[in-house]
C-alpha cells in the first residue's frame, strides 16, 4: 500500500477537506464536530476564498486553513497546527475577528452578520487543565453563565488527548463520528487505527470511504507530493526553531537562578536541565 500523506500537515488536511469536489467530506466532519441534531445536519458547504482580507505577511498562513460557509450564512474556519507557538488564543481571536468582519458590506446592517466558528485542531496538549479532547468556548456572563451571543464559537480539538483515550478504550470510532474523523488524521502513523477506520468505511460509512479513497489518490499525485514535502520540511524547520527558542529561554532562566545562588538540584527540578548543562552554565 502507498504511504499516505500525514493529514496533520495542514497542506494535506486541506487537500482532503478543503478542496472543491470534497465538500461532502467537509460536511460530514462539520456535522460531527458541531454535534448538530438530525434536523439541522449540514448538507451543503461552500468553500470560501482563503485569501480573505489578506493584509500582511502573517495573513499568508491563512491560505492553508479551510474556510467555508453554510447555507444559513455561518462562516467556519478550520486550522490545524502541528507546533505549539504559545499564541493560539490570540491567533484564534485575530482570525475569527477578520472572518466575522469580512461579512460586512457597505450599507449592511449589523443584524445581518452571521455566526462565525473557528475550529483549531492541534497536535499538542494545549488546555492542560482540561482532560477532554474537544473544548468549546463562547461568550458567557461570568456569574450567571448567560450566553451573550452565539455569534462567536471557538473549538479546540487536541489530538494527543484523543489518542490517550483511544488507547485506553475510552472512545469508540464506531459510536462517535468526531472520534472517527479525528483518528483519521492519525491513521498514517497507526496501522491499528487505519484498519478499524477502513472496516467502518466498508461496513457503514460511505463518506468516510470516499475520504479514504481520496486520501489514497492524492497521496499518489506527484504534484501534491512535491508541495506536501516542501510544506512538511517547512513545519519541521519551524519546530526546530521553536525548540531552540524554548531552550534558550530555559538557559536564561537557569543562568538567573545561578546568579541568585540556587543549587544545581533545585535548578534542575525547576528547569528540566541536566546537572551537566547547569555546570556548563556555571563555567561560562
Amino acid at each position: 500500500m502507498t504511504k499516505r500523506l500525514d493529514l496533520r500537515v495542514d497542506f494535506a488536511f486541506k487537500s482532503l477537506f478543503g478542496t472543491h469536489g470534497n465538500e461532502s467530506i467537509l460536511a460530514a466532519f462539520l456535522n460531527a464536530a458541531l454535534r448538530l441534531p438530525e434536523e439541522k445536519k449540514i448538507t451543503t458547504v461552500h468553500l470560501l476564498d482563503p485569501h480573505f482580507n489578506k493584509e500582511n505577511q502573517e495573513d499568508k498562513r491563512s491560505i492553508l486553513d479551510v474556510h467555508a460557509q453554510l447555507e444559513d450564512g455561518t462562516r467556519i474556519n478550520i486550522e490545524i497546527q502541528l507546533n505549539n507557538k504559545h499564541d493560539m488564543e490570540k491567533r484564534t481571536l485575530y482570525y475569527w475577528s477578520k472572518m466575522y468582519s469580512s461579512q460586512m458590506k457597505e450599507g449592511m446592517d449589523y443584524g445581518e452578520l452571521c455566526q462565525t466558528i473557528t475550529i483549531n485542531i492541534v497536535n499538542f496538549r494545549y488546555l492542560s487543565h482540561i482532560n477532554h479532547y474537544h473544548s468549546i468556548f463562547q461568550l458567557y456572563e461570568r456569574e450567571e453563565k448567560l450566553l451573550l451571543t452565539d455569534m462567536l464559537e471557538i473549538h479546540f480539538m487536541e489530538l494527543p488527548k484523543l489518542l490517550i483515550k483511544w488507547r485506553r478504550k475510552e472512545v469508540d470510532p464506531r459510536e462517535d463520528q468526531l472520534v472517527r474523523w479525528l483518528l483519521l488524521l492519525e491513521a498514517s502513523e497507526d496501522e491499528e487505527i487505519t484498519q478499524v477506520l477502513e472496516e467502518i468505511a466498508m461496513q457503514e460509512d460511505q463518506v468516510l470511504k470516499k475520504a479514504i479513497d481520496e486520501w489514497e489518490r492524492v497521496s499518489q499525485d506527484p504534484e501534491v507530493l512535491l508541495a506536501y514535502e516542501a510544506r512538511r520540511k517547512a513545519l519541521l524547520d519551524e519546530k526546530s526553531a521553536l525548540k531552540r527558542a524554548e531552550k534558550n529561554g530555559v538557559l536564561k532562566v537557569a543562568l538567573s537562578m545561578i546568579q541568585e545562588g540556587m543549587d544545581n538540584k533545585t535548578i534542575s527540578k525547576l528547569t528540566g536541565l541536566t546537572q551537566e548543562e547547569i555546570d556548563k552554565l556555571r563555567h561560562q
